[in-house]
């Protein structure tokens, strides 16, 4: 990392960040409502618009190009994350029944629950990465097996089921009512103040994304050292993840090859931590403890690159799988009816 991030930056963009978080939330308290995919759109253009600004605010303030590079490369490799998110989300909403008014609420204090927990994961992973350089073959090698679980899944009903035993063993020391009362986490029955399903709601989705940080910020961390990035990069990201809940939810189903193109960004990314390790290496059975000279060195601007190109094939060869699926439909019912 060959550039400083001011310490008044930090502090003012945490803080900045956090007063848009707080007044996100406000507002769907105060007007719990189901967004339409224009006002969904708007939102979701808002926040990369905003994560762009951020980007070049970062340049302004370090003077290197790499600091933005590593921010931007970031952002879009946990924004393609969090898009895989979504297709759990949606299995989750509709495991719970939660009525379509209060997704929103839901998701953005499921956000929040994740934003917390994946800061203490991100000051770990920091932590570590400074004491322990091998670390890095221990990432590299789980993202390379995260990338082929996404190549050839089965994971999104496996997550499901995981939130599944977490309901389970809440139920098990906590009453909780069968029925919602609006967006209330506590409620009256017969005579009787119990929890509502709405906290159980919650906790499955803080943890599963939880669960999703297991993998991405490792895959972060293959791009940037900085825990600053690494933190913002994921709350961008997750602050666009409601929006894109709404304007996505309903062609989630296209997107059938997305997940190839998320493992390629994985594996890579995996690929890259590996090599950083041997460039660095210390490990005494590692070519005696020195560093391997012939281990590449990959470029942000490089690992950009893949992910930009990796998301786009992957996008544009789900839509145009999805459109010949629909001219043979089309074409199979004009038969039928001759």
């Amino acid at each position: 990392m060959g550039f400083i991030i001011p310490a008044w930056f930090e502090t003012t963009a945490m803080t900045v960040l956090v007063l848009i978080l707080a007044a996100d939330l406000l507002l769907i308290l105060k007007r719990p409502h189901i967004p339409s995919m224009k006002e969904a759109a708007l939102w979701v253009v808002f926040y990369v618009t905003l994560a762009l600004v951020f980007a070049v605010l970062l340049l302004w303030a370090t003077g290197s190009a790499d600091a933005a590079g590593e921010f931007v490369a970031g952002w879009l490799t946990e924004y393609s994350l969090s898009i895989d998110n979504l297709f759990v989300f949606v299995l989750l909403m509709a495991q719970f029944s939660v009525p379509r008014r209060y997704q929103q609420e839901v998701l953005m204090v499921g956000i929040i629950i994740a934003l917390v927990l994946r800061g203490v994961f991100i000051l770990l992973g920091a932590a570590l990465i400074e004491n322990f350089s091998w670390i890095f073959y221990i990432f590299g090698a789980f993202l390379v097996y995260t990338a082929w679980r996404q190549a050839f899944p089965g994971s999104a009903e496996g997550d499901a089921q995981t939130e599944t035993w977490v309901v389970r063993v809440l139920r098990r020391f906590i009453d909780i009512s069968d029925h919602y009362d609006g967006a209330k986490l506590r409620t009256v029955v017969d005579g009787k103040k119990v929890l509502t399903p709405m906290l159980l709601v919650f906790v499955a989705i803080g943890f599963t994304d939880l669960i999703f940080a297991i993998d991405s910020i490792p895959a972060i961390f293959g791009i940037t050292r900085s825990a600053f990035i690494v933190f913002a990069t994921n709350v961008f990201a997750l602050m666009g993840l409601r929006q894109l809940y709404f304007l996505l939810g309903g062609l989630l189903d296209r997107l059938r090859y997305l997940h190839y193109g998320i493992a390629f960004i994985l594996a890579f990314i995996g690929v890259k931590l590996v090599c950083h390790a041997l460039a660095v290496n210390e490990l005494p059975f590692i070519n005696g403890g020195h560093p391997v000279p012939w281990a590449p060195d990959i470029s942000t601007w490089t690992s950009l690159a893949v992910i930009v190109v990796s998301m786009v094939v992957a996008t544009g060869v789900s839509v145009l799988a999805s459109r010949r699926e629909k001219r043979l439909a089309a074409s199979a019912a004009e038969n039928e009816d001759r």
